[in-house]
């Protein structure tokens, strides 16, 4: 499938901003399951645009600026090309090991309850991918997701016990599980698109910026899944960044001296833009 994404994120402060620095993470990267053919990063502002990779092999850019700063905006434009490879995740930029991804967050930290829910839910599964399937169905069934303006990120616990959450927080609940039952697991952003065919699949988050998880299986490598849709990535999703969870593959994260009153407005459109490629 070809996707072309729209990214427009919007600034306007009360009191002009003296200087502001944002990070980043809105590039994706070529690997076996999307091919990059075009993307641009246009802020509205004159600043410096600097391109650097992090810990974990994302693209980051640092976008600075001096004011007076009333209003900026950042724009994001590409096309992608992508690849159904079921959830199978190949050919990445891998910097650091595997077992990394073991480790509990702040967001990713279980509780009791957590425990039990991993626990039960994959008690009848005996091979390590048909627990993570077993996983996905029952926390797909078991919470529900909301939009991101509906609810603040919250932790796996918090979003857990309250059976709701934006993307990010279901993909931190399937992490913590995961890394529970001995998994190592990763966060993931990215877009998802709306298919003009629906690809007769009804998918009730599919209004661009997404998020979700990887684990990782011996006999596999990386898989997706997508808790917040009850499956795995197919070839409406879009990989961008990675990490131990959000804050290493937040969209964009900043500082500012003065901009006092901000308001903020975001735009994201992630739309199929051709015909489909036949899986590899």
């Amino acid at each position: 499938m070809r996707i072309r994404i729209s990214h427009t994120i919007s600034y306007a402060y009360a009191e002009p901003a003296r200087h502001i620095t944002q990070i980043l993470r809105l590039t994706p990267r070529d690997h076996d399951g999307q091919h990059v053919m075009s993307w641009r990063i246009e802020p509205t502002i004159d600043g410096r645009l600097r391109a650097a990779q992090d810990a974990f092999g994302n693209i980051v850019h640092t976008f600075s600026a001096d004011g007076p700063i009333a209003e900026m905006a950042i724009q994001i434009d590409g096309l992608i090309e992508t690849t159904d490879l079921a959830g199978i995740v190949r050919g990445t930029t891998e910097r650091v090991p595997v077992e990394v991804f073991r480790r509990d967050t702040l967001l990713t930290t279980p509780d009791e309850a957590l425990r039990g829910f991993a626990d039960d839910t994959t008690r009848a599964a005996d091979t390590p991918l048909s627990k993570m399937h077993a996983l996905l169905d029952a926390l797909h069934a078991e919470t529900t997701c909301v939009e991101a303006g509906q609810r603040t990120g919250l932790g796996a616990a918090a979003a857990f016990a309250a059976r709701e959450g934006i993307p990010q927080d279901i993909a931190h609940i399937f992490m913590t599980c995961a890394r529970h039952l001995g998994i190592p697991a990763r966060y993931v952003s990215g877009y998802v698109a709306q298919s003009d065919a629906q690809l007769q699949i009804a998918l009730p988050h599919a209004s661009g910026a997404h998020a979700w998880a990887e684990v990782h299986l011996d006999d596999y490598g990386w898989v997706g899944f997508d808790a917040a849709n009850g499956l795995c990535p197919i070839d409406t999703h879009v990989r961008v960044a990675a990490g131990l969870d959000f804050a290493d593959a937040a969209p964009v994260r900043g500082a500012r001296k003065g901009g006092d009153g901000e308001a903020l407005a975001v735009l994201v459109s992630a739309r199929e833009a051709g015909g489909r490629i036949a899986n590899q």
